[in-house]
């Protein structure tokens, strides 16, 4: 039987596919491929070996501050799908990541005009001039409750003392 021959940059995106498989197992990815399980997983551990995918040293994803995920996305920005996830072995990423760390700035982080950031601003002091009167209102209120019930307790103390 002889040994299916792949050209290196059909195993480069077979890899690409399995680091960012987005939730599939590396099955599936080797089915949707048509390679075997064993194949693909050894390219993997070839890829490891040759320092092409991450080390376990690499940052975690969790671990980039928000200024370094903005360079990311904008270092890869301009890259083909290839490309992404060449940049994301490299960095110990997946290219779903990047993905996620872009809507989270686009959906989360609305650039709003100044008005808008003004007006927001404004509604917000009311909002803190509102619960501070309260808070003091309330102060106010328990400190009334706690004088009567300390004069309660003198009356009745007082009272007692007169009926003996």
């Amino acid at each position: 039987m002889q040994k299916a021959q792949y050209s290196p940059e059909f195993r480069e995106r077979a890899l690409a596919k399995v680091y960012s498989r987005n939730g599939r197992t590396i099955d599936e990815v080797a089915a949707e491929l048509n390679l075997l399980t064993g194949t693909l997983k050894s390219w993997m551990r070839a890829a490891v070996r040759t320092h092409k995918t991450p080390l376990p040293s690499a940052k975690r994803a969790d671990e980039w501050t928000p200024a370094e995920r903005l360079l990311a996305l904008n270092e890869t920005h301009a890259l083909d799908e290839l490309g992404v996830a060449s940049w994301c072995r490299e960095r110990g990423l997946f290219a779903h990541q990047l993905t996620q760390w872009r809507d989270h700035f686009c959906l989360n982080n609305p650039v709003k005009s100044a008005a808008e950031s003004q007006q927001e601003l404004r509604a917000l002091k009311q909002k803190n001039l509102q619960l501070q009167s309260n808070l003091n209102r309330k102060d106010k209120a328990l400190a009334e409750a706690a004088a009567l019930l300390v004069l309660q307790k003198k009356f009745q103390a007082l009272w007692e003392a007169e009926e003996s």
